[in-house]
């Protein structure tokens, strides 16, 4: 048998085409590598183990008759348990969902298992997709790979633990304030956070409905652009899609990075709070993109100092809402069979289930989130921070008449030791200071590593380009790849 470690998507395709390797045989490497080593990193909460061996041999067959489906067929991944899967068991890393079993899959995984792809099992992340560390988790603590005493962010934590630990050749994460590009980062993944609208939200369990969205993470740049093309596109299902071409070429030939390439700089994002390790790697990220040809120019996005308050204003009255459909009643686990003597009216159900089983940061968002909708301060929060939303989104709007792309920093600091800033919510909130923005204003951004720290811990460049140019900016991070070494780096487990 072929050497397995660290495949991605196309080097595991070609194997299977050429029966080199066989897709059971390649679902029994990442299974066996998920019992030897997750038990220590904690990145999967469920394993599907016999679902996986079943569809792993559905795919042999397709592809001995000559009849793949494409190059994700065969292909093991891990999926963030905050999208949901038929049959499989979907919990949002929540005690209040403990034993879901949903009876149907987001439009995501559909797409993805008509390609052939394999469902390991559903992966690590903050409870709801509430955190940056994957630290609140209500089952387990989700650890970096490059060191276990570090978080490996959040909240699709296990997404890319996964994927750099290669407990899956890539992986599903979702973000609604940067919660792919965030622990990509942290882990030296490649994440992309597609535009709003570009891939189907059906299925995933809403946080912040305007802010959320599914994206792919891979080890390669051409990995994401490849499992883009297939979750990609309009769906009936979900209203906010838009109906536009969604194939990216294929990445592996791709054009010289044009001499006149224009890479914004914004001066908001190298200012104070930045590691200064994290601001010389992305600097010299950004300087061999000079060397390459692009022209680099500084630029202003003068709101980016109101993106925190703009970005938590409207994602906790937006997480509110949707927590609120979790009564113990239609949605959920009950505690009413476990209090019964303590129950007198409806009202205690609420509030004695809500309390037993939903974690501190969902607690605090929906209370937070509840006080600023209520009659009386609703015009003076939310309403003021859409006004603010609308300024941001301009700021973008306006840059990218000028430039190709904006190059940041994805984090403020590398990864940080478990337990750190737990009981510090706003220093937790501040780790995704240079990410929401992409958010608030729709736009598509990525992850790509950058380097090491001197700690050896890893460090991700942030490229962000306008609503629908995923193509541009993967084929601009396609480019920074190839000249540098930081894709063929493995942490030693």
């Amino acid at each position: 048998m072929p050497n397995l470690s660290n495949l991605t998507i196309s080097k595991a395709s070609d194997l299977l085409e050429k029966g080199e390797v066989a897709s059971v045989d390649l679902t029994k490497y990442y299974l066996d590598r998920i019992k030897k080593y997750d038990e220590k990193i904690g990145a999967f909460l469920l394993v599907a183990e016999e679902y996986a061996l079943k569809k792993a041999a559905e795919s042999d067959e397709r592809i001995k008759s000559g009849k793949k489906r494409g190059v994700l067929d065969g292909v093991p991944f891990g999926i963030k348990d905050v999208i949901v899967t038929e049959d499989i068991d979907t919990t949002a890393a929540s005690k209040i969902l403990e034993g879901f079993n949903p009876p149907f899959s987001a439009t995501v995984i559909k797409k993805l298992e008509d390609a052939g792809a394999i469902i390991l099992g559903k992966l690590n992340c903050d409870e709801f997709a509430m955190g940056s560390s994957t630290e609140n988790s209500a089952y387990k603590v989700c650890r970096n790979p490059w060191d276990m005493d570090r978080v490996p962010g959040g909240s699709s934590g296990g997404s890319v633990a996964a994927v750099i630990a290669d407990l899956c050749i890539f992986s599903l994460g979702t973000e609604t304030g940067g919660s792919i590009r965030q622990p990509s980062s942290l882990c030296s993944t490649v994440g992309l956070k597609p535009t709003y609208g570009r891939v189907s939200r059906y299925g995933s369990i809403a946080y912040g409905s305007s802010l959320d969205q599914i994206g792919p993470v891979g080890k390669t740049v051409e990995d994401v652009g490849i499992v883009l093309n297939v979750i990609a596109g309009v769906d009936s299902l979900d209203s906010t899609t838009v109906d536009l071409k969604s194939q990216i070429s294929n990445l592996k030939n791709m054009e010289s990075l044009r001499d006149n390439i224009k890479i914004g700089v914004p001066k908001e994002y190298f200012g104070e709070g930045l590691d200064l390790e994290v601001e010389k790697i992305v600097r010299e990220a950004i300087d061999k993109y000079k060397e390459l040809g692009a022209e680099i120019v500084e630029v202003s996005l003068p709101m980016t100092e109101y993106a925190v308050p703009t970005y938590y204003l409207i994602a906790m009255a937006e997480a509110s809402s949707n927590l609120a459909r979790y009564d113990g009643i239609k949605y959920g686990v009950s505690a009413i069979s476990n209090i019964k003597s303590q129950i007198s009216n409806l009202s205690d159900v609420y509030f004695k289930t809500r309390g037993a089983y939903l974690g501190d940061e969902q607690k605090r968002k929906s209370i937070l989130g509840t006080y600023e909708l209520s009659a009386g301060y609703y015009d003076a929060y939310y309403r003021k921070a859409q006004k603010a939303r609308t300024l941001i989104k301009k700021d973008f709007d306006d840059i990218f008449e000028k430039v190709d792309c904006l190059m940041t920093p994805v984090s403020p600091f590398p990864a940080f030791k478990i337990g750190e800033k737990k009981e510090d919510p706003l220093s937790m909130y501040l780790a995704d200071i240079y990410t929401i923005s992409a958010n608030l204003a729709g736009i598509c951004a990525l992850s790509v590593p950058c380097g090491f720290t001197d700690s050896k811990l890893p460090v991700g460049l942030q490229l962000m380009g306008p609503r629908f140019s995923e193509e541009k900016l993967l084929r601009i991070a396609k480019k920074y790849e190839d000249v540098t070494e930081w894709k063929n780096k493995w942490p030693a487990i």
